[in-house]
């Protein structure tokens, strides 16, 4: 546990002193949630959100925070092999699960957090959080969704050399992610081709859970959301450190 610790804490601490990283990681679901919020408010019409797209959307922007975050501290694993503090703790009387342990737990604090700031900043542009346990609820598919993509980007950087072509595969991969998840429009709006692809997609549940806990309002049962984004956070968390364990310096 103390190693797990000890680099959660580092991460932690990069993340803390990095402020073009925080503004940055915040910019887009911003951009998102300021300019098509209000721009499509009086467009899109809701049910059961009062016809408040704007509220619609921050759950969406949440979980894009938390995910985008998540993944792209991937690219800290490729850092560590080009600067050679991976090798000085892949050499230390350590278990490799542990760092992987402690790395997805850093990255996945640092993502929630983002997601929070987004969260906190839509309290002040029309979201209202009356239920003290539906937050709560919100809280853990976030946590859930930083752990799942935290896990997701370590095991695909294990397996790379270069972090331009880690951001490349990332952005190829995470992008239909997020826009099959429903974050944007109402999974009932799709076309009906579509919507077997979207219940496919992971994130599908991450988002609908936090829309449940901020809102009430959800198109798929949060049980089944917390059971399936939950698998997926096992899996994922498995994998990435079965191919952790596989590195070679």
């Amino acid at each position: 546990m103390d190693i797990i610790y000890t680099i959660w804490v580092r991460n932690m601490l990069r993340y803390i002193r990095s402020k073009s990283r925080i503004i940055g990681s915040i910019s887009m679901p911003l951009f998102f949630l300021l300019f098509l919020g209000f721009g499509l408010n009086s467009v899109v019409q809701l049910p059961g959100l009062g016809g408040n797209y704007i509220v619609f959307l921050v759950p969406g922007m949440v979980a894009m925070s938390v995910m985008f975050t998540s993944v792209f501290s991937g690219i800290q694993i490729i850092w560590d092999k080009q600067f050679g503090f991976l090798k000085e703790t892949l050499v230390a009387p350590v278990s490799r699960l542990e760092i992987m342990l402690g790395q997805t737990a850093g990255g996945a604090t640092t993502a929630v957090l983002q997601g929070f700031m987004i969260l906190v900043i839509s309290l002040f542009i029309g979201l209202h959080v009356s239920d003290a346990a539906g937050f709560l609820l919100a809280l853990v598919f976030m946590v859930l969704i930083g752990i799942s993509f935290t896990a997701f980007g370590i095991a695909i950087a294990s397996r790379m050399e270069d972090m331009t072509g880690f951001q490349l595969i990332m952005n190829f991969v995470i992008f239909p992610i997020f826009g099959l998840s429903g974050a944007l429009f109402p999974i009932s709006s799709l076309p009906a081709w579509i919507v077997p692809v979207t219940l496919l997609d992971p994130l599908t549940y991450g988002v609908e859970g936090i829309r449940y806990g901020l809102t009430g309002v959800s198109q798929i049962s949060p049980v089944v959301c917390f059971a399936v984004i939950g698998g997926f956070s096992l899996a994922m968390t498995i994998i990435g450190a079965f191919l952790f364990r596989k590195i070679t310096i």
